[in-house]
């Protein structure tokens, strides 16, 4: 039976989720499967890839072939690197040692490079809050200074009226 690493979409329409999964060639791509290997969720920046990197190593190692997508997905997570590590400490090339201080440095790596990635996506978030902030309060002082002014232009006319109808009063009075 021909195995393939591969993905099975769930989510809704317009949110892909994915678990990785091994299952036979043959089976639909929702269908039945042999072993839930992971997940990913390409909706979050950085996408969000959780695998279990020893059973993902166990179906390669049994002749599983990933798809085009599985594989840059296994690769950017270290499964295919375990693997070649592992095939070499089965010709005798490495130790197990060394081959587990290779992948953890590697990892270590990975994982520096991906929080500073993440760093400068926060960062840039944060200066674009405080800038949609910054023009808000600008429109914020330009609505209440049009209103001081126009309460202004109100009070005058009022007294400006209060006035008129003062003088007019001063004068019907000098009639009588």
């Amino acid at each position: 039976m021909p195995v393939k690493l591969r993905l099975q979409r769930h989510g809704k329409k317009g949110k892909p989720f994915y678990w990785i999964v091994a299952a036979d060639a043959r089976s639909k791509r929702d269908g039945k499967y042999l072993e839930k290997v992971g997940t990913y969720n390409p909706n979050t920046n950085p996408a969000t890839i959780d695998i279990d990197v020893d059973g993902a190593v166990k179906w390669l190692q049994n002749g599983a072939q990933p798809t085009d997508t599985a594989k840059n997905i296994l690769s950017t997570k270290g499964v295919l690197l375990k693997n070649h590590l592992l095939g070499g400490v089965a010709k005798g090339a490495l130790t197990a040692e060394q081959a587990e201080e290779k992948f953890q440095a590697w990892i270590a790596e990975k994982e520096g490079a991906l929080s500073s990635e993440k760093d400068i996506l926060a960062k840039k978030a944060a200066e674009e809050k405080a800038k949609l902030i910054a023009a808000e309060k600008e429109v914020n002082a330009k609505r209440e200074a049009d209103a001081a002014a126009q309460l202004a232009e109100e009070e005058a006319a009022a007294k400006a009226k209060a006035e008129e109808e003062a003088s007019d009063a001063e004068a019907n009075k000098e009639e009588e």
